[in-house]
């Protein structure tokens, strides 16, 4: 396939139609304009439907809608939007519909500004909609895994029947970058729940509300054993120098391509630090970051935001390792050479102690 050079929320849309997505409805917010103004411009080409909504509600009742027909079907967003769409993604989530999100993280909270920022972790990894659910979450760092992850998302959504996000930030979704594109999806699962307007399916129903107590209940402990699943079988995670590290720095998004300058300066100043990036934020690499808590000393959680996938690292260590954290916030966004300095205090700190 082609090689392109394009923003990474250009991407976003190159993935979803290789991935034969052919709907998208949406409402603009900066910084995600351009997957809309991209959907609005290649989805006609195709065939398929581009329809910005009279709000960010209207859209994902829209997008509800579609994926119970059994399109693949996606929306996107910044923040603000996000959170106005979350009573919509907890009915999804409880519909079971696969569908896929994109949020483009901006500065907050309230308006905020249009700079970028994580601090939609909590939002859209904890279930920031009412109910017992979760979203699989990946979090790409480039435009080529605005593309690649988009494609996984779809798929991972139609495997378990659950809405899919790709959690961005602004400076990702702006940066322009070289994508490879990937080979397009050829065939599509089917998807007898769905209520496609046939005789087949007029007995099909799909809905988020069961009156009787123990219906409900035990509608949610399906939800749990499916979201189990995905934790024992769709975790991934980037490692870069975790061998011997002594540190190891954990970071997602566009903060884990800092924070791998950073960690190469050290290395070459002979410090044994290394880097985890989390990809799935639900799945958290849970296991691996307890399997690297056997030989580190030290764990630096960096994020542009006030501290929030800090605290699923700690529980994941459970005390086994001290968990240091820096953080921006605003839109501002660290420099290399500031995190390089907190990994020389973590380093001196150490060889204080004698580790």
């Amino acid at each position: 396939m082609s090689r392109i050079l394009v923003k990474g929320n250009e991407a976003v849309i190159k993935g979803a139609i290789l991935s034969g997505c052919k709907a998208f409805y949406g409402y603009p917010i900066t910084p995600a304009s351009e997957v809309a103004e991209s959907a609005a411009i290649n989805f006609p080409q195709i065939g398929g439907t581009f329809l910005q909504a009279e709000s960010e509600v209207a859209a994902i009742n829209m997008v509800y809608g579609a994926a119970s027909t059994g399109q693949r079907v996606m929306t996107a967003s910044s923040s603000p939007g996000i959170s106005l769409k979350l009573e919509g993604i907890s009915y999804a989530a409880g519909a079971e519909l696969p569908m896929v999100l994109v949020d483009v993280m901006r500065g907050g909270p309230g308006l905020g500004n249009i700079a970028p920022e994580q601090s939609d972790y909590n939002q859209m990894v904890k279930g920031g909609g009412h109910g017992n659910y979760k979203l699989i979450v990946l979090a790409p760092n480039c435009a080529q895994e605005m593309c690649d992850l988009t494609m996984l998302a779809f798929e991972l959504a139609d495997k378990y029947r659950t809405p899919a996000v790709i959690l961005t930030d602004g400076f990702v979704g702006q940066m322009m970058e070289p994508v490879q594109l990937p080979e397009p999806v050829t065939e599509l699962p089917a998807k007898p729940w769905a209520v496609d307007g046939t005789p087949e399916t007029a007995n099909n129903l799909v809905s988020s509300i069961y009156l009787e107590a123990p219906v409900l209940e035990a509608h949610n402990e399906k939800l749990q054993q499916k979201y189990r699943e995905i934790s024992d079988h769709e975790v991934r995670w980037e490692q870069i120098y975790t061998d011997d590290a002594e540190i190891i720095i954990v970071g997602y998004g566009i903060v884990s391509r800092i924070l791998q300058t950073a960690v190469e300066a050290a290395r070459a100043q002979g410090i044994a630090v290394g880097l985890l990036r989390p990809i799935t934020l639900f799945p958290f690499p849970v296991k691996r970051i307890q399997e690297l808590a056997e030989t580190a000393s030290v764990f630096l959680v960096a994020e542009l935001s006030n501290g929030q996938m800090v605290d699923d690292v700690r529980l994941a260590l459970d005390g086994r390792r001290p968990t240091k954290f820096y953080g921006r916030m605003g839109g501002s966004v660290p420099s290399p050479e500031e995190i390089l300095q907190e990994i020389k205090k973590l380093n001196n700190d150490l060889n204080k102690n004698g580790n």
